[in-house]
């Protein structure tokens, strides 16, 4: 069963970018970057509001909420994104400064 479009009456907090990508409204933030935020270090909604203090604690939770109700495609985002970014970084090899510091006496 296919799942209706999302629509800014369902979600209030939430806007519809490109591809019907989920943005927090007044934000550039995409609702997968938040999640992928909470998952990578555990937060609570509201460890998220201290961290991202300009976004209110309801439209956390909205972004929350609809990352439950899509959680298979997000998903798929989300592993999208990550298989991305671990492409970039062995592309890019081992950066010069980190390696500098870690040879670095102290």
């Amino acid at each position: 069963m296919s799942m209706p479009l999302p629509s800014a009456a369902s979600y209030p907090h939430l806007t519809f970018g490109v591809q019907d990508t989920p943005i927090l409204a007044g934000t550039t933030m995409k609702v997968v970057e938040l999640v992928m935020a909470q998952q990578a270090h555990g937060w609570s909604p509201e460890e998220l509001h201290f961290q991202y203090p300009h976004l209110p604690l309801g439209q956390i939770y909205a972004a929350l909420a609809y990352y439950w109700d899509h959680q298979q495609e997000l998903d798929v985002d989300i592993e999208r994104r990550s298989r991305y970014a671990d492409a970039a970084r062995q592309e890019a090899g081992p950066s010069p400064l980190a390696d500098k510091l870690r040879h670095t006496a102290i």
